[in-house]
């Protein structure tokens, strides 16, 4: 239990390949235990109910695809001291897994995803709001490297995928929901720099409580 007080709760959002992902990691690896990370990629949508090729014309880049009523019920269980089963999700079957994962509760919680910025019902829990920002093309090849080698997806599929999807949902939903964060972030986890001053901000918020 995380006792009475509410958890500094930090929103980390950013395009893909962004780095907001090794940024989120980083500040979970800092301040170990005391972090309880809930990333929204996997909360898409439960598809398995859709054959293979359906789901592969989707589009996973949309607000739409994600499951917001399930991920913002998390995100407040572990505000209120209660941990969760998270879902997992196989990027490979495009679908969600079988399994879930723990998440305890913890005094810092870090809600980190493309649109988590986007949506006001994940903002208005936020203590810190936090945009990654990096070169669309640093992302994009960020993007084709990591698809190709751990999510066994064809060059050709991940273009395609990018230009006809990502790329304008980028522009329609990731990119304006900058305007909602308190810190515009280079280079994300990549960026030392970064990561020492929010893991200053949440080790300041911790001594506060502590104090309390």
């Amino acid at each position: 239990m995380v006792g009475l007080t509410k958890p500094f709760v930090i929103g980390i959002a950013g395009g893909t390949a962004s780095g907001k992902t090794t940024l989120a990691r980083s500040l979970a690896e800092a301040l170990g235990e005391r972090v309880a990370l809930l990333p929204m990629d996997h909360y898409y949508k439960d598809l398995s109910h859709l054959p293979f090729p359906e789901r592969l014309s989707l589009n996973y880049d949309h607000p739409e695809a994600f499951d917001l009523p399930l991920y913002l019920a998390h995100a407040q269980a572990l505000l209120t001291g209660k941990g969760v089963e998270r879902p997992t999700y196989d990027f490979k079957a495009y679908t969600r897994g079988a399994h879930t994962a723990w998440v305890a509760p913890a005094p810092v919680v870090i809600l980190e995803g493309i649109l988590v910025l986007h949506f006001a019902e994940l903002r208005a829990l936020m203590d810190l709001k936090v945009f990654v920002d990096a070169d669309a093309d640093e992302r994009f090849i960020r993007r084709l490297e990591r698809d190709v080698r751990e999510r066994g997806r064809s060059l050709e599929s991940v273009v395609a995928q990018y230009l006809e999807k990502v790329k304008p949902m980028h522009l329609a939903f990731v990119e304006p929901s900058k305007r909602h964060a308190d810190v515009i972030l280079p280079g994300g986890g990549q960026n030392p720099v970064a990561v020492e001053m929010l893991k200053a901000k949440a080790l300041a918020r911790l001594a506060e409580r502590e104090a309390a």
